[in-house]
């Protein structure tokens, strides 16, 4: 018994590593909304304070891009 418990071990964990790693891929409700909300944030950020030039205008694209 113990030595069936111990081969099926590593199935198990890669069984939990792979249902870990599928249910991070959905994205959900609250991801959206806190997706706009960010997204929001950063239009007043350009409304109040505007990229001062083209420098400033690429980096800001680039973050948005990365992140």
């Amino acid at each position: 018994m113990i030595r069936l418990l111990k081969s099926l071990l590593p199935t198990f964990a890669v069984v939990a590593a792979l249902a870990t790693t599928a249910a991070c891929t959905r994205e959900g409700p609250a991801e959206r909304t806190g997706r706009s909300i960010d997204r929001a944030g950063e239009r007043v950020r350009d409304t109040v304070d505007p990229p001062r030039g083209p420098v400033e205008r690429m980096g800001r694209s680039i973050d948005r891009t990365v992140n």
